[in-house]
């Protein structure tokens, strides 16, 4: 009897030692990829008026709205992109071009627009909607997607200096 807990015990614990050992490396693995939230610069755009956008469940840090609210929440579809950024205290990547950022109804895609080519910075879902990211050599498409409603950010410089197209379907 003793030695057939002995055994369960040695078992139990070898066990218990795989799944910890598992459980730790899987878990070093994983750790900064995709699975984890994304992580957005904040944008701070100076003497722009920015749209209306609804709460995210997001860390970042939102500008401040403008005085002129009315302006700014106008029945339009199509989202104002904010000016270029101010040169922050805080060191941030190195740009190429020109960041800006195109609030939709779907959510938030921030680009770094040079003369002759585009990144994507960071593109953030609004809440209850899902996103999801093509890249070719020539453009860059952000899908917002919440049931049948999507809202596509294009950005295309093919033929010339980038521009973005923002689209409700």
């Amino acid at each position: 009897m003793r030695r057939g807990l002995v055994h369960v015990l040695a078992w139990s614990l070898a066990t218990g030692a795989a799944v910890t050992l598992s459980w730790w490396g899987v878990h070093t693995v994983m750790a900064g990829t995709a699975y984890d939230p994304p992580r957005a610069l904040p944008i701070t755009a100076a003497d722009a008026t920015t749209q209306e956008s609804k709460p995210l469940a997001s860390s970042t840090k939102r500008p401040a709205p403008s005085p002129s609210k009315s302006a700014s929440r106008s029945p339009s579809p199509t989202p104002t992109p904010s000016a270029p950024t101010t040169p922050s205290p805080t060191p941030a990547p190195t740009a190429s071009g020109q960041i800006k950022a195109y609030d939709t109804d779907g959510g938030r895609a921030v680009f770094d627009l040079g003369k002759a080519d585009a990144t994507l910075v960071s593109a953030t879902p609004g809440s209850g909607w899902s996103m999801q990211v093509w890249k070719t050599e020539t453009w860059i498409r952000v899908e917002f997607t919440s049931g049948t409603n999507k809202v596509s950010v294009i950005c295309t410089w093919h033929d010339g200096p980038p521009h973005v197209e923002i689209g409700n379907y």
